[in-house]
């Protein structure tokens, strides 16, 4: 861009603007952001209402749901740091970790943030392709760490293509991995895996690596994509540095009532879930019967390889009602949504194979 009023950074000036799943008129199915089809449950909603102190500043630690957090993962409460949405805190582990000359290294396609991110903190992105079928290349984004490698994301389940990491392959890549560069385990989507050889935060702590960190997020599982609130488990001199990095009070008080309400009712939104994964196997199955290579779907999506036809075929979908997420040249994004989607997507999708 030339015809700035000031100077930006051109890599700065170069880089999109993230993109939301766009939105659904009322007659149409947002199946665009992977969001959590079901309402929230009326104790957290009345948790948020009963947070009115809107005239005082929210806990800048979050320190109540730090506290719960750090029982559950067993750690101390300065190894869990929460902000506003799991992404927010991997640009403060990007600013605190990588700058210009630096290398962050993810898999590519993965998260459509990740790109960004490095731009944002100065660094130079390395994007690894993913297997043939969809899945992370730790082998060789082992054999792509440099000495200016400074900041790995490992994203299990991968959005937007759904196979997970195995805990052997993780725990394989991590002692490939010189131990000065950060790992980041991003489990946004991590409740609804069903596959037992999936890698796991909780293993991963335990394995006692300081320097992995594990991501997690309230958006997904949990319904709280409105409220932005994520959190990280890790060894506290990283998650200090990530907190010098980022934005002060930026969970607000209402969030945090949610997500502490919201783990109050787990058992009953977990059942949510399971319901939500097993709609998930069903439309996979379904899609793949209809003659599409669905890769293994293990989060709250199911990702149609549709290459250069992306495009094209995400029009069919919008046609029919549905809003779907469509990466261009390589292929088309559905969230899980309500049952009563499913019949429309696989007509939808029959429609446009081959």
């Amino acid at each position: 861009m030339t015809d700035l009023p000031v100077r930006i950074r051109p890599e700065i000036a170069a880089l999109p603007a993230y993109r939301q799943g766009r939105q659904a008129s009322a007659d149409a199915f947002k199946l665009s952001s992977n969001e959590n089809p079901f309402d929230p449950l009326p104790g957290v909603v009345e948790a948020v209402r009963a947070a009115t102190t809107f005239n005082r500043y929210p806990d800048a630690s979050a320190g109540r749901l730090r506290a719960r957090l750090a029982d559950r993962y067993a750690v101390a409460p300065d190894g869990v740091h929460v902000a506003a949405g799991s992404v927010s805190i991997l640009y403060q582990l990007a600013s605190a970790t990588s700058g210009p000359g630096d290398e962050i290294m993810f898999a590519w396609r993965s998260f459509e943030a990740y790109p960004g991110l490095a731009a944002v903190a100065g660094a130079t992105a390395v994007a690894v392709p993913l297997t043939a079928d969809a899945g992370h290349d730790l082998d060789a984004m082992a054999d792509a760490v440099t000495d200016r490698t400074r900041m790995i994301i490992v994203c299990s389940p991968n959005n937007p293509t759904g196979p997970v990491v195995s805990q052997a392959a993780f725990d394989a890549f991590v002692a490939r991995v010189r131990s000065d560069v950060l790992i980041v385990l991003d489990e946004a989507y991590a409740e609804f895996v069903t596959d037992p050889d999936a890698v796991t935060g909780a293993a991963v702590l335990a394995a006692g690596h300081a320097n992995v960190v594990i991501l997690r997020t309230f958006s997904k599982a949990y319904g709280l994509a409105g409220l932005r609130v994520g959190y990280a488990i890790g060894d506290h001199r990283i998650l200090d540095a990530a907190r010098s990095t980022g934005i002060p009070l930026s969970v607000t008080a209402q969030a945090e009532e949610a997500a502490l309400a919201s783990l109050d009712a787990e058992d009953e939104l977990l059942e949510r879930v399971r319901h939500i994964a097993v709609r998930r196997d069903a439309l996979a199955d379904r899609l793949r019967d209809a003659g599409w290579d669905i890769p293994n779907a293990q989060g709250n999506f199911v990702w149609l390889p549709a290459g250069e036809r992306a495009l094209e075929i995400a029009e069919a979908f919008d046609a029919a009602g549905l809003i779907v997420r469509a990466f261009a040249g390589d292929g088309v994004r559905i969230s899980v949504g309500e049952e009563e989607s499913i019949e429309r997507i696989v007509a939808a999708a029959a429609s446009v194979v081959g």
